[in-house]
């Protein structure tokens, strides 16, 4: 098993260049008639927090007996997350920045005097620079790839990993992780583990802290060698992932629509959420239309909008994400699930038609039940009219014919 105690080697290796490196600076600046020399044994030293490296040095020996003046040192060390030069004063010896160790680590230092033979003003020597670069060790191509982390409604966060182009049989991969209120390094508290091994980490709430330094290597071992290391250090706050939107209803109002909807589950406060409202309306003549809305601030999950006249059936979905007030960053939650309106031609009755609609079938009903029941009562009439007259006709006949034929009429 490949151990954080393999880092101490590189380091130390890494200190003993600083020390014995020569400063490029290539004059020198005086004042009060001493030299303003750049600060002497510096070190820069590993702690093992991945990435989180102290600073040390000492006052330079022109200034060590000078009184009466004020000396600070401007450090400036390059960010390679952000790419960018970032700069500290200070009248301290010693100072901790953040480095991702697979770069280079460069460190710029210069002494500033100030005393009162100069007039109160700042006199700067010259600034001194060192340039570290750490060789890769380990398996050629086994560096994992594709490693990002999500922080799930601010409940737990997942860390995940592709293996590199080059993976020895048999190999196991380790992360280690820290943050600024922890002793040491840790390793993962619940690896997520493929039929092809462990491809990520599932760190509960507890073991997190906000608006910090959240520093990771991922490692292995194999028989094969050493997997290559990789340093990740991110801010939690800024990998938030809400959960989906729920409860979005559509109501129609007059001459507009209304959506409503409920903030999503989950730890993130709902004055830290914006939302992303798409609609997709079906026009008149077969085309659809779709656009999105971004709202920040909205004082509750609703929101009207006009519906226009040509158009037959709106359908809504909406996403959230963390806005700019809580977080730099954050991550999209996935869509709702689509709400549509109704087409006009089934669009919302009111309850009085319902009833006015009601009220006539009634009444035709009732027209045609009395209508039928007339219609009954004249047809028994003829029939009985109809019954008398043959009846009298047989007696006549019976009267007026012969005995010897009345069984004919009969």
């Amino acid at each position: 098993m490949l151990m954080l105690n393999k880092f101490p080697a590189w380091l130390s290796a890494f200190t003993l260049l600083l020390l014995t490196q020569e400063p490029v600076s290539t004059s020198e600046v005086t004042a009060c008639g001493v030299a303003v020399d750049p600060p002497a044994n510096i070190e820069i030293i590993d702690p093992g927090f991945l990435g989180y490296l102290s600073i040390h040095w000492t006052r330079p020996a022109s200034l060590q007996n000078l009184t009466g003046c004020t000396v600070r040192y401007q450090l400036r060390y390059y960010d390679t997350y952000e790419e960018r030069w970032r700069s500290v004063r200070t009248v301290k010896l010693t100072y901790a920045a953040q480095f991702d160790l697979e770069k280079a680590v460069k460190v710029r230092i210069l002494t500033v005097l100030k005393c009162a033979c100069t007039n109160g003003t700042e006199v700067q020597g010259e600034e001194t620079e060192w340039v570290y670069t750490h060789e890769p060790t380990g398996v050629a191509g086994s560096r994992v790839r594709d490693f990002h982390c999500v922080y799930y409604g601010k409940e737990y966060m997942e860390c995940t990993w592709e293996s590199g182009p080059v993976q020895p049989p048999n190999s196991q991969h380790y992360l280690y992780y820290w943050h600024r209120e922890m002793d040491e390094t840790k390793e993962c508290p619940e690896y997520i583990v493929f039929p092809e091994g462990r491809r990520g980490c599932r760190f509960p709430r507890e073991s997190l802290l906000e608006f910090s330094k959240f520093n990771l290597c991922v490692n292995g071992s194999s028989p094969a060698g050493s997997l290559r290391m990789a340093y990740f250090s991110i801010e939690v706050q800024n990998h938030v992932k809400p959960a989906v939107v729920s409860s979005v209803h559509v109501s129609e109002t007059d001459g507009g629509l209304k959506l409503d909807w409920s903030p999503p589950s989950g730890q993130v406060p709902e004055h830290c959420l914006e939302y992303e409202v798409e609609s997709s309306t079906a026009m008149e003549n077969g085309e659809e239309k779709q656009e999105r809305m971004v709202f920040q601030n909205l004082v509750d999950t609703s929101y009207g909008l006009l519906r226009g006249v040509e158009s037959q059936t709106t359908c809504f979905r909406i996403r959230s994400k963390v806005n700019m007030y809580c977080a730099d960053g954050g991550i999209w939650s996935d869509w709702s699930q689509r709400k549509c309106t109704e087409d006009k031609e089934t669009q919302y009755i009111p309850a009085w038609k319902y009833l006015s609609l009601v009220g006539l079938v009634v009444i035709g009903i009732g027209i045609l039940c009395l209508v039928l029941w007339i219609l009954q009562k004249i047809c028994i009439k003829k029939i009985n009219k109809k019954d008398a007259l043959y009846t009298l006709y047989k007696e006549k006949v019976n009267k007026t014919m012969p005995t010897i034929l009345s069984p004919i009429f009969k």
